[in-house]
């Protein structure tokens, strides 16, 4: 199994694509937000002042993107910048098999969003797939089960990345609690390997819970929980 820890706030950039050496293990991160927006952002056909304002500081995140993947020696054949050009402009992708464009997705996410948690480096992605079995062998309902929204894509189609990572999932802030009531009501009855990790996202969640409901009574639409592996 990974280690699934907070490690507070930390806004970096990165991920791993092909060329580079077998990864000791993969970051799991997590960030809240509107989604709502960066869908307008990627497909409006007239963008207003603001949305220009937005997709500059997203190119420049691509941008950097860009120079780390180069400085770790990773050829995505189609540069993270491209990538979200041509999301933007909507026609046919350079290549239907290219991580790059989940990377820039990810990109246009982080500046509406609030920064990034840390959940913890892991080795195998697909142990999350055994946690879902052992959740769903004691009745936690699928829609909240860790792989069906770790795993599930971004709300918008892209080139399938290629690899098991870089992998988005989202979601929905409003089943937040559905997920902490169930993970805690069976804590005590799941094999020993898999208890920090499910009390941990039962922690996580009832804190996501909380803050969406306080979002709502402030008018906010922070609807989303958006995860990255990579």
């Amino acid at each position: 199994m990974g280690v699934l820890v907070d490690h507070g706030h930390d806004d970096h950039q990165g991920g791993r694509g092909s060329g580079e050496d077998e990864p000791v293990g993969y970051c799991l991160e997590m960030s809240t937000g509107d989604m709502r927006g960066v869908i307008r952002l990627l497909t409006a056909v007239e963008r207003t002042q603001e949305q220009e304002r937005m997709l500059a500081l997203v190119r420049e995140r691509c941008e950097k993107a860009d120079a780390r993947l180069r400085e770790e020696r990773i050829d995505l054949r189609v540069s993270v910048v491209r990538a979200l050009e041509e999301l933007v402009e909507g026609g046919p992708p350079s290549a239907e098999l290219c991580p790059a464009y989940t990377y820039a997705f990810r990109e246009a996410v982080a500046p509406h969003f609030s920064d990034t948690s840390d959940l913890g480096v892991w080795p195998r992605p697909s142990w999350f797939f055994a946690l879902d079995s052992e959740l769903a062998r004691h009745g936690v309902p699928r829609e909240v089960l860790p792989a069906t929204f770790l795993f599930s894509g971004p709300p918008l189609r892209l080139p399938h990345p290629g690899d098991a990572v870089p992998q988005i999932g989202v979601l929905p802030a409003q089943r937040a609690a559905l997920l902490a009531e169930a993970y805690e009501r069976v804590l005590n009855r799941l094999d020993r390997e898999f208890t920090e990790t499910a009390g941990r996202f039962a922690e996580l969640m009832r804190f996501e819970a909380e803050e969406w409901e306080t979002a709502r009574r402030l008018g906010r639409r922070d609807d989303t929980i958006f995860f990255w592996f990579g």
